[in-house]
């Protein structure tokens, strides 16, 4: 029996000591330590491993003799997952996914599983049962694959026995935090056992070519639990992640070796479960009969895809004496800078008022193509005149007030167009390269913040 030894894990970086450090050198985060117990494997264990993950004999390529297909992608028939991997599956990638508890990575996997076409996959539990895997099955509204093995499993050299049997196209495991090696005498879920089984399985994708997909469960400050390392040695990390109250999924990509990390994908979570959502205007725009002051609409790019949010202000005297500042879904330093603008630049006087702003939908937009709406927002609700909602706004604001370009603006204006807005506001800048014969709706061209309150509410 190999002698278990006491060693000291840092939880965000992975990083290893003999004794208990205050601050980590190599992360330089502080009270992150915790001690683990860790056995060294013995030869009868590590001579089974090494048949398992080791690496076959490589030999150096010149960069130009390298060749590759591509199109190697492994569709899996929903759209909205692609297009965040982008445009499938890569063989021999190992793919995270977290997200909160309950947020639907596990449905979202499971759709996955049942529909892929033409390819043999093995989808292992450490969380469920064979019947509870089977009892959401039936709830999916998917046609099952009869190519879908389904097993509950937590120890990873059974898990390769298992894959060793069902030699499958596609490997899910659910989730990595209850996966245990034998080769580490520690709990599931510690740093050294996610360390070592996300390890081995990153061997054995590179190995065979088999894609890997796995769930990550995350901390209660919304970051993936687990070392560090974990997200390095993963191909891509995928975020579900959505406000529970509207029942809208969105995914992410953190980090992707094979694509961009700017697009989402959009999913509503229904009883049957996820439906992929095509046009996602149509959930982040309000659907109301009246016209209300304070609420403007702004054309925002996620990856390529264009969007349409609203964005809603309330301004109202300040009651406590301090004015108040609240943004949900946007940069609150952000949201201080143009109100300053407006004070400074423009004349408004919005000092002595409380400011509430909110992006409706649950969604968290950093594009900062949607400053001129939030601006004519705020001023809508302070002089409590409604903005037309057939118009919508696309520009940037600088620190002298002035109403600046943004990028691929004829992305927006189309797609404005094709929802039947009748008019855009942009900057004049912006218009000098724009053919307006090619368009049905309204460009109206403004070069400073006055412009543009002047148009809207003369």
């Amino acid at each position: 029996m190999a002698k278990a030894k006491s060693y000291f894990f840092c939880q965000e970086c992975g990083y290893q000591s003999s004794s208990w450090l205050g601050k980590c050198p190599e992360c330089g985060k502080w009270n992150t330590f915790v001690e683990e117990v860790v056995q060294a494997p013995t030869v009868a264990a590590r001579s089974v491993q090494a048949t398992k993950v080791t690496m076959p004999a490589s030999q150096p390529k010149l960069i130009k003799d390298v060749k590759y297909d591509e199109a190697v992608r492994i569709p899996t028939q929903c759209n909205e997952f692609d297009r965040v991997l982008g445009g499938g599956i890569v063989p021999g990638s190992l793919v995270l996914i977290g997200g909160e508890p309950g947020i639907g990575k596990s449905t979202l996997l499971l759709q996955t599983a049942l529909s892929v076409p033409d390819k043999k996959i093995l989808y292992v539990s450490g969380e469920e049962s064979e019947q509870q895997i089977k009892m959401r099955a039936d709830r999916v509204e998917q046609s099952q694959s009869t190519q879908c093995f389904v097993v509950s499993e937590t120890t990873t050299q059974r898990i390769f026995d298992h894959i060793d049997t069902v030699q499958p196209d596609l490997l899910i495991l659910d989730s990595i935090q209850t996966v245990n090696s034998e080769l580490v005498d520690s709990p599931a879920g510690s740093v050294s056992q996610i360390r070592e089984c996300t390890t081995e399985l990153q061997q054995y994708a590179k190995r065979t070519g088999v894609p890997v997909l796995i769930v990550g469960h995350i901390t209660k400050d919304g970051t993936l639990a687990g070392p560090k390392v974990m997200e390095h040695i993963v191909d891509v990390v995928l975020q579900f992640e959505g406000d529970r109250n509207y029942g809208y999924r969105m995914l992410r990509a953190l980090k992707n070796r094979f694509g961009s990390t700017a697009e989402i994908g959009i999913f509503e979570m229904q009883g049957s479960g996820l439906r992929e959502v095509a046009n996602p205007s149509e959930f982040l725009l309000s659907q109301h009969d009246e016209e209300l002051s304070g609420a403007a609409i702004a054309a925002t790019l996620e990856g390529a895809r264009p969007m349409f949010i609203e964005v809603q202000s309330l301004v109202s005297s300040a009651v406590y004496g301090t004015p108040q500042r609240n943004a949900n879904g946007f940069d609150m330093r952000r949201l201080s800078m143009l109100l300053a603008v407006l004070e400074k630049r423009c004349g408004f006087k919005l000092g002595a008022k409380d400011v509430f702003l909110n992006i409706t939908g649950g969604m968290r937009v950093s594009d900062p193509a949607i400053d001129l709406a939030v601006v004519c927002a705020v001023l809508s609700s302070n002089v409590d005149i409604p903005i037309c909602p057939r118009v919508c706004f696309a520009a940037e604001m600088g620190l002298s007030g002035e109403v600046r370009p943004v990028a691929r603006v004829e992305q927006r204006i189309a797609e404005a167009d094709r929802l039947g807005f009748e008019k855009i506001l942009i900057s004049k800048y912006n218009a000098r390269s724009i053919d307006k014969k090619r368009y049905n709706i309204d460009i109206v061209e403004v070069g400073v913040i006055e412009e543009a309150f002047r148009k809207l509410f003369a």
